[in-house]
């Protein structure tokens, strides 16, 4: 006698060309119902053509029939279901042991700064004595090759463990990858977000960072899927907003902050710096002209009862700086220097205080959004 029973024991041992379980096991059989001799399974796929719905058709059938010693017929109702392997880009079980505190560098909206800081503020973590590394997830506008003047060299691939993987640039004492190391400069990178997410996961998992006491990631503008790409694959420490005082990009900031504290995402903000603060001419040194608006950061910093952990001033020799590829901080005994260098000490002392006070941040385990909300 055929049962349903006898037929999920058998299909147990099937399996479709694009999975890595069996039809039972991954939930492909959706029902099973017998008549007789014949057989009726709604079976969910997901490629929908014709051709490949005629080959499961005729190797199931051929399956059935090697296990079953008895004459049968099979009907197959296709239901047709998302695809899984897109999900499976970034994997939750993935993890990099060697890095301690992975600090995200986000602001919502583009043209504040936030590679500058980003960039400043590796070169300061590695004059205080520690390892750090920079992911430059900024896909379709990457900079750092410029900030670290290492727009002409391209990584070299080394043999860890017995597997190839990408050697990341230094200089300035900071690890640095970025997609523009493997793209034309002069050509726009046009990619779909899974491909983009691909790229970004090659440089998290198949680099050889090495022990790296802080991985600064500079994320690009907005809140979309780079960003959730990003804490699907890496337990962020925490996150750092960059804005620029006035409103239009006060509104965005907290955009950024709301993405991070969604229940489902719950990335602890460890502060706000305000760029572009003020504007302070050579000739007039004790004057600031606050061009932007006046502690725009600061008070959103009040309003949302998160750190405030400095502001940075309108100066030439920062844009000089990282249009000539050596970052401020670089520059001893400056005033600058010393602006960033406290910036990333407020930073540090949030970063203790969210390690003792937290813990760990697991890495999202979302894979579609609407509004940031699962």
């Amino acid at each position: 006698m055929l049962t349903k029973e006898l037929i999920l024991e058998i299909l147990n041992k099937f399996y479709l060309d694009n999975q890595e379980v069996d039809v039972v096991s991954s939930g492909s059989i959706k029902n099973i119902v017998i008549y007789g001799n014949e057989i009726n399974v709604d079976l969910e796929v997901t490629n929908p053509t014709l051709k490949s719905k005629n080959v499961i058709r005729e190797n199931l059938l051929s399956f059935l029939k090697s296990n079953i010693d008895q004459k049968i017929e099979l009907k197959i109702n296709f239901i047709v279901g998302s695809s899984k392997k897109e999900n499976k880009i970034y994997n939750p079980q993935r993890k990099i042991s060697n890095i301690s505190n992975i600090i995200a560098i986000s602001s919502a909206k583009g043209g504040v700064g936030k590679s500058t800081v980003t960039a400043n503020l590796a070169v300061s973590l590695s004059k205080m004595g520690f390892n750090v590394g920079v992911l430059d997830s900024d896909i379709y506008g990457p900079s750092m090759p410029i900030m670290f003047d290492v727009e002409e060299q391209k990584p070299l691939a080394v043999t860890i463990d017995g597997k190839s993987k990408m050697k990341p640039i230094e200089n300035y004492g900071v690890k640095i990858l970025s997609i523009g190391f493997f793209t034309k400069k002069d050509e726009a990178v046009i990619w779909r977000g899974p491909m983009a997410s691909k790229a970004l996961n090659q440089m998290i998992f198949d680099a050889d960072w090495g022990e790296l006491d802080f991985l600064l990631i500079d994320l690009p503008p907005g809140t979309g899927d780079i960003h959730l790409s990003i804490m699907q694959s890496l337990p962020i420490s925490g996150a750092v907003v960059v804005s620029t005082p006035q409103n239009v990009a006060l509104i965005d900031a907290k955009k950024g902050v709301s993405m991070f504290k969604k229940e489902n995402i719950n990335v602890p903000v460890l502060g706000f710096i305000e760029n572009m603060a003020y504007f302070t001419p050579e000739e007039l040194p004790r004057n600031k002209y606050y061009i932007f608006g006046k502690h725009g950061v600061q008070n959103l910093s009040n309003d949302m009862k998160i750190p405030f952990l400095g502001e940075i001033p309108l100066i030439q020799s920062v844009r000089e700086a990282g249009d000539y590829g050596i970052p401020a901080s670089m520059q001893d005994s400056t005033n600058i220097e010393e602006i960033f260098k406290n910036i990333t000490k407020n930073m540090l002392s949030q970063l203790l205080i969210r390690n003792k006070e937290l813990p760990k941040t697991e890495v999202i385990k979302i894979t579609t959004m609407s509004g940031c909300s699962s």
